[in-house]
């Protein structure tokens, strides 16, 4: 019995559309004859039997054709039960006068004529009928779906303007079916509202168990999304899935349907104009063979996309992340293919010193952008070893195998955490600027130089992205320190610039770029939060959005970066590019702290590794025991990275792409 009641509810959900609008027709035309047979009694009327005759009975099958042709052109069995409202119910009403006034013609014209009395009742008593059978058929098609456990219960949050309209609007829909209102204001609560009651927060857990409820839809669009995002992370606890309707001026376009921030310009978040002319006066590049290490972050992908517009001949995409080399190759070679210049991507470390020299000599290279490093201060800090493997001797391998392949110049792209570094990752950098300041002492054709600069906003790892990602989450937004600071530059003005400064290098030069007035990141995350239309959460102003939680100094973190180690300094010919007076190590110096970090990562001893940056890089003091956990000894990579920086390398060649 069960599985035929199934099957007939089965057989009417999938009627077809024609099907239905014939159904309803036909339910309007039996009405018409059983409003004619209420309405007959009401009046004493002589010839009653008359209607079962020929003359009498011709009137009233014409009036249900005219019912059924004139509701037909009304288009009225077309209209979902559903979706019927007051509209809809007056088509009705006009077709109930048109089918009064038809009959009452018909009947006038024939031999038996009702009182007029009697039409009126007759149109009344259809407009009834016919509205009521409306409401009839629509529970039983509630019925029906309910029958077959097709529709999936859900709780509104939000008994406001916005929470009604939604659950009449659900009350009509033939899969979702509303349980219950939440809402935080008590004064709603325990209230009944469009059939529904107005549950607590507190309540949600027991309704879900007990309605077997799956879906909480956040009928709030006036609320912050802060306040919306904690909302959903709350429920999301309970195993529910959260949906938030949209606001009107989302629907009609206005707003974006998913939560965005809005787009801060550099110039606008630090409080300055950008230099944004992509390498203006750069032509030392054109018809150049141009390598970019690390080509495939933030800043090297930046430089490949501006040396493509020097008109380079050739560029070379040297990358150790093969998806981070995908998706650079995949961006750029439009724009290499429209520049007519040839674009090879490569797959390697720059710490491989046999792959490094093919390249360099496979490709003529002629100009050298060294971005290839490890940045992330934490995990650097975590991971010494590989960190200054990679950004100390991967600089050493390829600088000295630039300037054996007869390379022109050789730009190497610096950090302002090396100066006087609190960090691994910072000493790395400043022992790479030692190494190359080396080399430039030593150099008869290569151009070495560097170039320092700050954060660049926007770059991998950097706290903007990371604030935008907790904001959106709905915070709290975490910042280290309330007072710390830094520099920030755009990633197209610091690319231009560096590009710039190496094409007027005379060699040896540690440029630094004009970051313009240190900015404070506490203000920046407050910036940030009120662009995202929410409100900072304070003591002051404890019902705002989103709080800034202090976490406090991360090892080696300064609290303020510098960007010179001594304030000496002389002007170039661009206003926005310096050239920082530094003192250098020697030739056996930095021989010296080679050969003592190959050792040190050869033997996998983060001791002696330190002790070296110790030593060699002025500020630096490596941590004291117990600070931080010892990671596990890298004895195989050290001992691969060693052997591939000896001269005589012995280790299997890595064969780069062949070019065009």
């Amino acid at each position: 019995m069960k599985r035929s009641k199934s099957g007939l509810a089965a057989a009417i959900v999938g009627l077809s559309r024609p099907q239905k609008r014939a159904i309803i027709l036909g339910v309007d035309m039996a009405l018409a004859v059983l409003a004619y047979f209420v309405a007959r009694p009401i009046f004493d009327m002589s010839g009653a039997d008359a209607v079962f005759s020929i003359e009498g009975g011709l009137p009233l099958l014409l009036t249900v054709m005219v019912v059924g042709a004139t509701s037909t052109i009304l288009q009225i069995p077309s209209t979902q039960l559903k979706a019927y409202d007051a509209k809809n119910f007056g088509w009705i009403g006009g077709l109930a006068v048109i089918t009064a006034l038809v009959s009452w013609a018909l009947h006038e014209i024939g031999t038996y004529s009702p009182p007029a009395g009697f039409f009126f009742v007759f149109g009344i008593t259809f407009f009834v009928l016919s509205t009521s059978s409306r409401l009839v058929l629509l529970e039983m098609l509630f019925a029906i779906y309910r029958m077959r456990g097709t529709r999936s219960r859900v709780i509104i949050y939000g008994a406001g303007t916005t929470g009604i309209q939604l659950a009449r609007a659900l009350g009509a829909h033939e899969r979702v079916e509303p349980v219950a209102f939440v809402d935080d204001n008590p004064a709603l609560q325990r209230l009944t509202i469009a059939g529904l009651p107005v549950l607590r927060p507190a309540d949600i857990e027991t309704v879900v168990q007990d309605r077997k409820v799956k879906r909480v839809l956040l009928a709030m669009p006036s609320l912050s999304r802060a306040k919306l995002s904690q909302i959903a992370r709350r429920l999301e606890t309970l195993g529910l899935t959260v949906q938030v309707l949209p606001s009107f001026s989302q629907l009609v376009g206005e707003e974006p349907l998913v939560a965005k921030l809005k787009t801060l310009s550099p110039a606008k978040l630090m409080g300055r104009q950008t230099f944004d002319r992509r390498a203006e006066g750069v032509r030392n590049l054109r018809d150049k063979s141009v390598l970019v290490s690390g080509g495939g972050g933030s800043i090297g992908s930046e430089l490949c996309r501006q040396v493509l517009g020097c008109r380079a001949r050739r560029l070379v995409i040297f990358e150790l992340s093969e998806l981070a080399l995908y998706e650079t190759e995949r961006a750029l070679r439009p724009l290499a293919d429209e520049a007519g210049v040839e674009l090879v991507p490569v797959l390697g470390s720059v710490t491989e010193a046999r792959l490094v020299r093919h390249v360099l000599q496979t490709y003529a290279i002629q100009v050298v952008f060294h971005a290839a490093a490890y940045k992330h201060v934490p995990i650097v800090e975590c991971n010494p070893l590989v960190g200054l493997a990679n950004n100390v001797l991967g600089t050493w391998t390829l600088a000295r195998e630039s300037h054996a392949a007869g390379a022109e110049r050789f730009v190497l792209i610096s950090s302002d955490k090396a100066v006087r570094p609190t960090n691994v990752m910072g000493a790395s950098k400043r022992l790479a600027e030692l190494v190359v300041q080396d080399l430039a002492a030593r150099s008869t054709g290569t151009i070495f130089s560097m170039v320092r600069f700050g954060n660049v906003i926007g770059s991998s790892g950097s706290v903007i992205p990371l604030f935008k990602e907790q904001i959106a989450q709905g915070g709290p937004v975490t910042v280290t320190h309330r007072d710390v600071t830094r520099y920030f530059m755009s990633v197209e003005e610091a690319v231009s610039l560096v590009l710039v400064a190496g094409s007027f290098a005379a060699g040896g030069e540690v440029f630094v770029l004009d970051m313009g007035k240190p900015l404070r990141i506490w203000d920046i995350a407050a910036r940030l939060i009120l662009e995202s239309d929410s409100t900072v959460k304070t003591a002051d102003n404890p019902d705002g959005d989103i709080e800034i939680v202090e976490t406090g100094l991360r090892p080696g973190e300064k609290l303020h970066e510098e960007l010179m180690i001594g304030q000496a300094h002389i002007s170039t010919q661009h206003e926005k590019i310096f050239c920082a007076r530094e003192a250098r190590l020697s030739e056996i110096e930095v021989a010296s702290a080679i050969r003592a970090l190959r050792e040190a990562l050869a033997t996998g001893d983060e001791a002696a590794a330190s002790a070296v940056a110790s030593r060699w890089v002025e500020g630096y003091a490596a941590h004291r025991t117990g600070t931080r956990p010892a990671p596990a000894p890298v004895v195989a990579p050290a001992e691969a990275v060693m052997a591939e920086a000896t001269d005589d390398d012995t280790g299997p060649l890595v064969v780069a792409p062949t070019p065009a």
